[in-house]
């Protein structure tokens, strides 16, 4: 396993720069928020090394090496750890959540705990917040948001809310909603989770099984995005959606790994490793 522990060395001045943050080094709300807006905007959303069969490390020296140091991004897993220990130096809690995604399911019991998000503490602060930058979906958080519910956040142009969902468990369920994110223009539930706290081992087995295993589709498929001033770009296996700050959306049909090799390096910003196959 990885060692997380506060001790290891880790280069925030580096990723200060890569994430373009320049703002003051304390933990406030105010560096809470945009740091985590400024992460989301500077490096994208990719599942590269499990199409080409790895499981990311998520050893902090490798995504330091991959996700600051280099052109290339990761999935939630490599972000949001990556993330937590950039809130720690800084002095910010944070207590690791592992979420069932709700897009394209009927209940939250319908998928298992995939996804990796952040409950972090601001010091002198009695309010905790979510915080996420690793989800890979266009009603993703791109500001943290209070956990509590009955109020709809605006966070940089998109809407979200927090609500409880009945269910099995002993602790109570939250879901994280979005507004106009799917077809529909409505509220759309994006993940549940309760706020029992995980530990990096946890993440490390389902990192390597989501890597891994060949019902996963990070295993399979594509997915790349890239969030720009004025648009959130997704990749998913050749098709290529645009969706802009306006609402609109337009798709294309990527054909030849040429041109998807062309597509990921300019428009995604991202440095295809060598070795990998592409769909064609």
């Amino acid at each position: 396993m990885s060692d997380t522990a506060p001790t290891t060395p880790f280069d925030l001045d580096a990723y200060l720069r890569r994430t373009g943050w320049e703002g003051v080094r304390r933990a406030c709300l105010d560096t809470l928020r945009g740091l985590q807006h400024a992460h989301v905007r500077a490096i994208p959303f990719e599942n590269l090394d499990p199409v080409r069969g790895r499981a990311p490390s998520l050893d902090l020296a490798d995504l330091t090496a991959k996700l600051v140091h280099a052109r290339r991004g990761g999935y939630c897993y490599e972000h949001n750890t990556l993330f937590a220990r950039v809130l720690e130096t800084l002095g910010f809690g944070v207590t690791r959540l592992l979420c069932r995604v709700q897009l394209g399911a009927h209940r939250p019991e319908d998928r298992p705990r995939s996804h990796l998000a952040l409950q972090v503490r601001v010091p002198g602060d009695p309010q905790t917040y979510l915080s996420d930058v690793g989800f890979g979906a266009v009603g993703a958080l791109l500001e943290p948001v209070p956990l509590r519910t009955g109020e709809e956040f605006p966070g940089a142009g998109r809407r979200h809310r927090l609500v409880h969902r009945p269910h099995r468990g002993p602790l109570p369920m939250w879901v994280l909603e979005a507004h106009g994110a799917g077809d529909g223009g409505g509220w759309e539930a994006q993940y549940a989770f309760t706020l029992e706290p995980f530990e990096h081992a946890d993440v490390e087995v389902v990192n390597w099984h989501v890597a891994t295993s060949p019902r996963s589709p990070f295993s399979r498929t594509l997915y790349i995005q890239r969030l720009t001033t004025d648009a959130h770009l997704l990749l998913h296996g050749t098709a290529l959606t645009e969706t802009r700050t306006d609402g609109t959306v337009t798709r294309r049909e990527l054909t030849g790994e040429a041109e998807i090799r062309s597509v990921i390096d300019t428009e995604l910003d991202v440095e295809v490793p060598d070795g990998l196959t592409l769909p064609r």
